[in-house]
């Protein structure tokens, strides 16, 4: 059977036009003509077309098709590992292109309103990660203690920054030390470290009650992302998140039935 452009531009799904330039390009030209004088495809011409629309898919150049197509059995196989190679590497670039957008997108999401460089100059290892915050921001974001505290984040300038990050150093200091003494986690010092967290929290983010902290500690324990939040990983000893959790809990204990704001 023969088949006008018109028809094997609806099979392919392609344009007349993209099919006037195979021609042209010799890359497929049909053999038969109507009387008129128009081109006529023939089934062989469709399953040629097949083939470089198969090899158009997966990027190949016309020029290599062409080159693939007259002699296929030699060269088809080479070419293929040749762009699966090549879609590989693309591929893993835009895996990493992806992975900075979806970066760009988190760290909007942590509250901080500075530069790369600003971040890294205040936060150094005490950093973001960057899918927990994502976790976070969808898991509370409709929450307002969450949307409060996301906007005094936002309105920290690079001094409060500095400062609130000054006093976090500060304080996982006296933490690791008293830890490292072997002091109680229930005991007083441990304790009023982990009410000085609390007031931390409560003075630069959002009011958080005893249960809350206690909700918080619990995190410290279950997930090493938001402990690192608290105590970089350089700064932690094992069993450092579990002390901080029986202090923040003792703590608790300790301020009942006391104003828990």
């Amino acid at each position: 059977m023969s088949y006008s452009v018109g028809q094997v531009s609806g099979f392919a799904g392609i344009t007349v036009r993209t099919l006037h330039h195979y021609d042209k390009a010799g890359l497929l030209s049909p053999g038969d003509r109507s009387p008129a004088g128009y081109r006529l495809y023939s089934d062989a011409d469709l399953s040629r077309l097949q083939q470089i629309l198969f090899y158009r898919e997966l990027g190949f150049p016309l020029d290599e098709i062409a080159t693939i197509l007259e002699d296929p059995q030699a060269n088809a196989l080479d070419h293929l590992h040749a762009r699966h190679r090549l879609l590989n590497d693309r591929i893993s670039k835009l895996q990493r292109l992806v992975e900075v957008a979806e970066q760009a997108m988190e760290v909007q999401r942590t509250g901080v309103a500075l530069s790369p460089e600003e971040r890294f100059e205040v936060f150094g290892e005490v950093t973001f990660d960057l899918t927990y915050a994502t976790q976070a921001h969808l898991k509370w974001q409709h929450r307002e203690s969450y949307q409060r505290s996301m906007a005094r984040a936002a309105g920290h300038s690079k001094e409060d920054w500095a400062k609130l990050m000054a006093e976090a150093a500060d304080w996982r200091l006296r933490l690791t030390a008293a830890f490292d003494a072997g002091e109680p986690a229930d005991g007083e010092r441990a304790m009023d470290l982990a009410e000085e967290h609390r007031q931390h929290i409560a003075r630069w983010f959002t009011p958080c009650p005893t249960d809350v902290h206690g909700r918080i500690a619990d995190g410290f324990v279950t997930d090493p992302r938001a402990f690192a939040l608290a105590v970089p990983p350089t700064e932690q000893r094992p069993g450092l998140a579990p002390y901080l959790r029986t202090a923040v809990h003792a703590n608790a204990v300790r301020r009942s039935p006391a104003d828990h704001a």
